[in-house]
């Protein structure tokens, strides 16, 4: 369990070193149920174990007089700290293990480093339950006190992106068969920051079970986790994987879900969204820019003066509002381009990620960008051909439809975390390809009789009629 009275730079510390600590209850609770029938059949080993909180508590289930041999030859513990080793040792004997026998299965090593061979001539094969330290390479390159692991993510390692992936890259390479890991869940959600391992490491283990939980789990780290539960293929070979997974929104509330991933997208959940937009993209698509930059302005210069909000000035929630003199081209472009991205949730249910009118929302004609870009803010859109007010409108109900259609479906995991919070829902961003993908299946060609239809059909909801409509125009 985690202690109670903590330094003032604890946090700091469990960073540096990639630490969560797990409880005991998240073992019994979740983990436990999954192995309780077979634990005489296994060598039960953490590799980074920390307090032992995930093998340990096997302990209660073994009479008392069989304890100490049942330890002897089933469990081994292994972390890279001495202090807690040490503590390990001491929870060790608090299920009636002598001190002698926790000293010679507990263990200080850097597991990530290299896979402690000892285990592979064991009695029993290896059963892997672990905690891993998880730490990202960002971060990692970033500071001075984590420069040092950067040598793990060297040769054979390259490319990977966090220390949770070394650990289980090492499992990999060493055969372990059955694997339980408690990480982020940008292991199931993320793009780049886990593209190449899942597609390096599912090849070889099959999903059995995933439980997530979208609530904080750990003191010292917003970080969502999920408790994943692997298994050996017999065969190593990309294939479509399917499982159960349970996602905890809070403590209390929680929803079953099956997950379908695809090697073709790089095993990530929630690519029924991007198959939409592959499948679905019209003929001749909208082509899409983005922003209005002071360069632009500079170059056209007139005597129009537009209204505009200054994405870069944010002062007492708002943005700030100014004067523009453009020319009369520019003053053309802006006033005939009246849609705008909103990439991240507020947190609100009316402040949700997609497209919105300018003028509704902030009074002016334009969103001007005075420093640099950022993709987290308001985005002025500029399509070609230009769409009339109109057709403008019916874009943003249809993206706007379809894209919370997906939300709902697929509980928004294609879109990326922003941040955790006490909202209603998790906040999510919606990437500026997201937006370019799902704009280009717009048919924006239609005769009035078929833009009515599709107006129709947005209206009423009917989703799978908008799906089936697009489908004549698709490329």
């Amino acid at each position: 369990m985690e202690k109670k009275s903590l330094i003032p730079n604890e946090k700091a510390k469990r960073r540096k070193f990639g630490l969560h600590f797990t409880s005991i209850d998240m073992f019994y609770r979740y983990i436990f149920p999954e192995i309780k029938d077979f634990l005489e059949n296994y060598l039960w080993v953490d590799l980074y174990a920390g307090e032992g909180n995930l093998i340990l508590p096997i302990l209660n289930e073994i009479p008392v007089d069989q304890r100490e041999s049942f330890f002897h030859n089933h469990i081994y513990l292994f972390d890279v700290q001495k202090d807690m080793v040490q503590e390990c040792i001491k929870n060790a004997r608090k299920y009636g293990i002598p001190k002698e026998t926790a000293e010679r299965n507990i263990k200080i090593r850097d597991n990530l480093e290299n896979f402690p061979q000892i285990l592979k001539h064991q009695k029993y094969p290896i059963f892997h339950i672990t905690n891993p330290p998880y730490l990202y390479l960002g971060y990692i390159r970033k500071h001075n006190e984590t420069q040092k692991y950067l040598s793990y993510f060297e040769s054979r390692n390259e490319g990977y992106q966090d220390l949770y992936q070394i650990a289980m890259i090492n499992d990999l390479r060493n055969d372990v068969e059955n694997l339980i890991y408690v990480i982020p869940t940008n292991f199931l959600y993320g793009a780049s920051v886990s593209n190449k391992f899942r597609l390096d490491f599912l090849k070889h283990y099959k999903i059995n079970k995933i439980t997530i939980f979208e609530t904080s789990m750990f003191k010292f780290t917003g970080t969502n986790i999920c408790i994943s539960f692997f298994k050996r293929k017999a065969i190593s070979k990309d294939e479509p994987q399917t499982f159960e997974g349970l996602k905890f929104k809070d403590k209390n509330k929680f929803v079953k879900r099956e997950y379908n991933l695809k090697p073709k997208y790089k095993y990530r959940a929630g690519s029924e969204f991007d198959e939409f937009i592959e499948e679905n993209s019209t003929r001749n698509p909208l082509k899409v820019k983005y922003y209005l930059q002071k360069e632009e302005v500079l170059n056209n210069f007139g005597s129009f003066e537009i209204k505009v909000i200054d994405a870069n000035k944010y002062e007492n929630n708002q943005y700030r509002i100014q004067i523009i003199r453009v020319s009369d081209a520019l003053k053309g472009k802006l006033m005939n381009n009246i849609l705008y991205a909103r990439t991240v949730d507020t947190g609100s249910i009316d402040g949700r990620a997609g497209l919105g009118i300018i003028k509704e929302h902030f009074g002016v004609d334009g969103i001007y960008v005075s420093g640099n870009t950022y993709r987290t803010h308001p985005i002025q859109i500029f399509l070609e051909p230009e769409l009339t007010y109109e057709d403008q409108l019916l874009l943003r109900n249809f993206f706007n439809t379809i894209l919370e259609y997906f939300r709902e479906k697929l509980d928004s995991e294609f879109l990326t975390t922003y941040k955790y919070s006490k909202a209603d829902y998790t906040r999510k961003f919606l990437g500026l390809t997201q937006v370019r993908g799902l704009i280009e299946t717009f048919p924006h060609e239609l005769k009035e009789e078929n833009k009515e239809k599709l107006k129709s059909f947005i209206k009423t909801n009917e989703i799978e009629k908008i799906f089936k409509f697009i489908k004549q125009f698709k490329s």
